[in-house]
């Protein structure tokens, strides 16, 4: 699980991650509301652990913009409140945030609330049996693959690669993920598997083979 930071005060910051990190969640790190809002824009985390006081954008209206976008809605955010802010504690579980931890916290109950809120969280997130972007049409069920309208056959390897970019849709993922998601094992000799399937499936996309964006250094995203 993927767990965004919004935090500016350095210390804590890291005392967060350091805690997060230890309980084996991956860390996404930004010191203010504007770069809280890109992150989640390009880095598709499960959850927001976000603090109420911060530059350039509160906490509140970072909350806010999250919650207003159909696109991010259902994202989780747990906030991160001072002990007196009982106001803001209340309109932002009104903007629709998901739970609240007063500082100063104990990182035991903090590890716990948020694994609360993504318990909570997961029964919403009802799987598709069909996604279409961008002239590119897939059914789940049925196997069915078409670009533009016209029918293309996937092999199952292809299609299992292409179901797992769009279950990560906006998220980078790196070729020992998919080695070990679609393949089933995980042995970096064989990263090269990957580019070459990857290559083969951009080729029957067509002209939307541009939708697989090559990550540099990391691997491959949907966009």
């Amino acid at each position: 699980m993927r767990i965004l930071i919004v935090e500016d005060e350095p210390d804590i910051l890291n005392l967060l991650a350091f805690n997060l990190e230890n309980s084996g969640f991956e860390v996404i790190k930004a010191e203010d509301g504007y770069k809280a809002l890109e992150k989640v824009r390009r880095e598709s985390p499960d959850l927001v652990l976000l603090d109420l006081m911060l530059p350039k954008m509160d906490g509140l209206s970072v909350c806010r913009r999250i919650k207003e976008n159909p696109g991010t809605r259902h994202l989780p955010v747990l906030m991160l409140t001072a002990k007196g802010e009982e106001a803001d504690k209340i309109t932002g579980l009104e903007l629709g945030a998901d739970d609240y931890v007063t500082k100063p916290f104990s990182p035991r109950e903090l590890i716990l609330r948020i694994k609360a809120v993504l318990r909570r969280a997961k029964p919403a997130r009802k799987e598709a049996t069909e996604w279409k972007h961008k002239g590119v049409y897939i059914n789940f069920e049925t196997y069915e693959f078409r670009i533009n309208g016209e029918k293309e056959e996937l092999t199952a390897t292809e299609f299992r690669l292409i179901k797992e970019l769009i279950d990560n849709q906006g998220r980078p993922l790196t070729r020992e993920h998919l080695l070990s998601k679609v393949w089933g094992y995980e042995f970096d000799g064989y990263a090269r598997t990957v580019d070459t399937h990857v290559r083969r499936l951009r080729k029957k996309m067509g002209p939307c083979a541009e939708l697989i964006e090559t990550v540099r250094g990391i691997g491959y995203r949907m966009n």
